[in-house]
């Protein structure tokens, strides 16, 4: 097996979460640590270890600058090789971060977002090394590629 890589899997709560579970076979035989928005979802991915950043949205700027933070603080103490998210602003900012510090960066955009690309997958295109949705009605040749759905 190619060398044990470190993941960093964080996304928001709900189907972004149920989405993300869902790509845990892509994981196996590399260490993974996950991000989400509250404590209560490390039950899913124990013994991983889980890291609750909170969650904001664009209504809410103060909140979003708290999630930026503590999503950078995740990001400087685990030093991730890959960061992968399904959405939203808490995987915006693991990307974001994410590649600042050379982490190579993947992006799913939710499957939730047939018409469009969700904010925070328009903003992390620029930041993701692979950058996909699950529709192939928005994939596009500057991107996002479509590749099949999680779901």
């Amino acid at each position: 097996m190619a060398h044990r890589k470190k993941i960093l899997a964080i996304a928001s709560g709900g189907g972004h979460w149920a989405q993300l579970l869902r790509l845990r076979p892509a994981f196996a035989g590399h260490e993974v640590v996950y991000a989400c928005v509250a404590r209560g979802y490390a039950e899913d991915v124990a013994p991983a270890r889980l890291h609750a950043v909170g969650d904001a949205n664009q209504w809410n700027k103060l909140a979003v600058a708290r999630l930026a933070l503590r999503v950078a603080w995740v990001v400087l103490r685990e030093r991730p090789d890959l960061v992968i998210s399904t959405g939203a602003a808490p995987g915006f900012f693991g990307l974001y971060f994410g590649k600042k510090l050379g982490a190579r960066c993947l992006w799913v955009d939710s499957i939730a977002n047939a018409e469009a690309l969700s904010l925070s997958g328009r903003l992390a295109g620029r930041h993701a090394d692979l950058w996909l949705t699950q529709w192939p009605d928005l994939a596009g040749p500057e991107g996002p590629a479509y590749q099949g759905s999680v779901l």
